[in-house]
């Protein structure tokens, strides 16, 4: 069917339609329809709680990833048989056949990616436990740290000056944030911007524009190739 739409009333039986992946498109659109609208929902739910509306910035990051996918890929390979299944042995699959046909691993925004996404969970964790170290003790031992927190409390429930002189000296000072607010933009920001740009690898490998081929590159004086780890990999694919 390619990129025809391709409903239930199109086909002539429903035979037809299962045989030719209806189900598939039809999934995929109401998926991207719903998560749009939520997008949209979560905006106007900031809007009118008189929040700022960066939730919303937010989420628009594993939507734009979706997208690309489900969507803008199969339109630059001209079918929707191209766009990734909606299974687990079929999703690890479609990985492998990209790196294939696209080198998606020498992709500047796919290192972005990456980068967004081990970067995102590790300072995930640093902050976690830099904050779970150094709680305000309200309790005894005997109880937990949990109960010494009372939901809006106006204080601290952690020791920012503490954390602070923890890892300003395990790194080095300004290695370590003074001011919450701009550590929370961080922490928030580093993952979405991360997918973003793995997004708009996907939407640019789409159109076979792909990433880099460093096939054998490096020659020796008689002309005889040397090869690298990029022919390695360029063999297995």
């Amino acid at each position: 069917i390619g990129l025809h739409f391709y409903p239930i009333w199109e086909a002539a039986s429903l035979d037809e339609w299962l045989y030719n992946g209806g189900p598939y498109q039809l999934v995929v659109l109401h998926f991207l329809l719903g998560i749009f609208c939520y997008m949209g929902r979560e905006w106007e739910l900031s809007y009118r709680l008189g929040m700022r509306p960066w939730i919303c910035v937010a989420y628009s990051a594993p939507v734009a990833a979706a997208t690309a996918v489900f969507l803008i890929y199969p339109i630059g390979q001209g079918s929707f048989s191209d766009g990734m299944p909606l299974g687990i042995s079929g999703t690890f699959n479609f990985m492998l056949v990209f790196q294939a046909e696209h080198n998606i691993l020498m992709h500047p925004f796919h290192m972005l990616g990456v980068a967004g996404v081990f970067g995102g969970s590790l300072f995930s964790a640093m902050h976690g436990s830099l904050v779970t170290s150094s709680l305000v003790r309200e309790t005894t031992e005997n109880e937990s740290q949990n109960a010494g927190y009372k939901f809006g409390q106006e204080e601290e429930t952690y020791n920012i000056v503490a954390a602070h002189g923890y890892f300003g000296r395990l790194i080095f000072q300004y290695a370590s944030f003074n001011n919450s607010r701009s550590l929370h933009f961080l922490l928030g920001a580093w993952p979405v911007v991360g997918i973003w740009f793995t997004a708009l690898g996907i939407s640019t490998m789409a159109f076979n524009l792909n990433g880099f081929n460093f096939n054998q590159s490096i020659i020796d004086s008689q002309g005889r190739v040397i090869s690298t780890w990029a022919d390695v990999i360029n063999r297995a694919n």
